[in-house]
């Protein structure tokens, strides 16, 4: 069975399209993929079918509901902020402890794999103590680490790769999601990564339009390595 929890060297690069790739490719194998979005910021009920929850269930080719977005992901907030900042906004709170127990429960009941995709980056703040962080280490599942190709990427990636490893974590992969219009080549990027984070396998996802479908043949490649 397959627990993979899809974080972030940080936000809008490309995480949820990552997960969106990995629970087709985990279909295409035959497999029944969960996913769960535990926290979600920048919730627009109004748009809910677009909404990084929405689109995570219409990969698994279930209908959008709005008991499946509750079910998927339970603690929602409008606005684009880091969660406890979000929550704060609307006069809630995140019970930390309630997130995990929450996780920890759709962990042991899944049937076959679950996705979980995490908010933000590794150390977005979850509640007003503890981070995204807090929440991989208590889960303890395998990391995807979904990375930019922007300029200042290779030091953000070791960064987290170090206080991933350090914190007890197994990064599975990392994904480098081509960031538009970077005045990097992708190539170095990805051939400087792979020198400094060694053992950990580096794929490469070129930039596909947003309204392309998550089929393309690096998530084949990232369930194999799972």
């Amino acid at each position: 069975m397959t627990v993979v929890f899809v974080s972030a060297t940080g936000t809008e690069v490309g995480k949820t399209f990552v997960s969106r790739g990995l629970i087709r490719a985990l279909k295409g194998r035959g497999r029944t993929v969960e996913v769960l979005k535990p926290v979600q910021s920048g919730y627009d009920p109004r748009e809910a079918e677009g909404s990084d929850a929405g689109l995570l269930i219409a990969a698994t080719g279930a209908e959008v509901t709005p008991e499946r977005i509750a079910d998927v992901a339970p603690w929602r907030f409008e606005a684009p902020l880091s969660p406890h900042l979000a929550a704060r906004r609307e006069g809630r709170s995140i019970d930390g402890d309630a997130v995990i127990a929450m996780c920890r429960e759709r962990i042991a009941k899944r049937k076959d794999a679950l996705v979980i995709e995490g908010v933000g980056g590794i150390m977005a703040p979850l509640d007003e103590t503890r981070t995204v962080l807090d929440l991989m280490v208590a889960l303890g599942v395998p990391v995807v680490l979904v990375a930019g190709s922007y300029l200042g990427t290779i030091s953000h990636t070791l960064t987290a790769l170090d206080v991933l490893a350090r914190r007890g974590l197994t990064v599975g992969t990392v994904v480098v999601s081509q960031t538009p219009g970077s005045s990097i080549p992708l190539d170095e990027t990805v051939s400087s990564l792979k020198a400094f984070a060694k053992g950990v396998p580096v794929l490469v996802l070129p930039r596909l339009p947003p309204e392309s479908s998550p089929d393309h043949a690096v998530f084949a490649e990232l369930v194999a390595k799972l």
